[in-house]
């Protein structure tokens, strides 16, 4: 009997659950989802290749894919295969707030893990490093970020890329007049049609815009970085349950190098919905974050 109850409290804690727990014992998210029967993914609409809308308005990409293997685990971790699966759209600016509100129960997308956002929301282990810079026309003559000087540039609204800007010691003095776009589509809109010289986003996010542009040729992606930041998935703060399924999930996912085909997937191969191919292979930061998974911020 004794042997037993050693097996019972290991067994619980492999899946963070205490010993014993029944669905009343149930936490946050998870005890949320049991008593709705509902699941609540946020979901970005133009963060290719991460989230967002094919060409059937439908939501799929790197992250969506990474998440839907969360939904799958609490499935069976609440032994409910039927788990009504939510849908909801976010944006930069209410991500966060949708999230701790309630309204989504973990948030899929292009969301940078920082030191600051970690005092209102977790994280899971880092999907994907990038490097913030800007996209410009090749036509404008840009080359370096110093060159923004006196310019316009448009970034997204609730996201990191300005303060960088600002701070980036070859940029700290220069004179720029920011404009915000809704989302990085309508972002990169505004530097397509002119309003904006530069758009200051992340690197992998500027190149899935320019690859489903009209004109790709027309636009460059400035090789110089403001400062390297880790993405990953977005869920409440103080939720040790569902943090430790997340982390286990994600975490077999890489270990186990079913990773190495998710990434193929969407940054090595055509994607929707123009098959356009982003030819974006994994840097050494990558796959430094995928053999050790860890939800360190920046």
């Amino acid at each position: 009997m004794k042997k037993l109850s050693v097996l019972m409290v290991a067994l619980c804690a492999s899946v963070g659950i205490a010993p014993g727990a029944s669905a009343q014992q149930l936490t946050g998210t998870l005890k949320k989802i049991k008593e709705t029967g509902a699941i609540t993914v946020g979901h970005r609409e133009s963060s290719i290749p991460f989230s967002y809308l094919d060409d059937k308005q439908q939501p799929i990409g790197y992250a969506m894919d990474l998440c839907m293997k969360i939904v799958a685990a609490v499935k069976t971790e609440l032994k409910m295969p039927n788990l009504r699966v939510n849908l909801q759209p976010v944006t930069s600016g209410n991500r966060i707030p949708q999230l701790q509100a309630g309204n989504i129960d973990l948030e899929c997308g292009s969301t940078t893990n920082s030191v600051v956002r970690q005092k209102q929301v977790s994280f899971g282990p880092t999907y994907f490093v990038i490097n913030v810079t800007a996209a410009v026309k090749k036509a404008s003559g840009i080359r370096q970020l110093s060159g923004l000087n006196g310019k316009t540039i448009s970034t997204t609204s609730g996201t990191t890329s300005v303060p960088l800007l600002k701070r980036y010691e070859r940029t700290k003095n220069v004179k720029i007049k920011e404009i915000y776009g809704k989302d990085h589509a309508e972002s990169f809109l505004l530097l397509a049609q002119g309003r904006s010289a530069a758009f200051v986003m992340d690197d992998i996010l500027l190149a899935g815009q320019i690859a489903n542009s009209r004109n790709p040729a027309d636009f460059t992606i400035i090789p110089e970085s403001l400062r390297q930041e880790p993405y990953s998935m977005m869920l409440r703060k103080d939720d040790p349950q569902f943090k430790t399924l997340v982390d286990r999930t994600i975490g077999a996912v890489m270990k186990s190098g079913e990773i190495d085909a998710i990434y193929r997937k969407w940054f090595l191969s055509p994607i929707p919905p123009k098959g356009i191919n982003l030819s974006f292979p994994m840097t050494p930061a990558i796959k430094e974050a995928f053999a050790h998974p860890n939800d360190k911020g920046v």
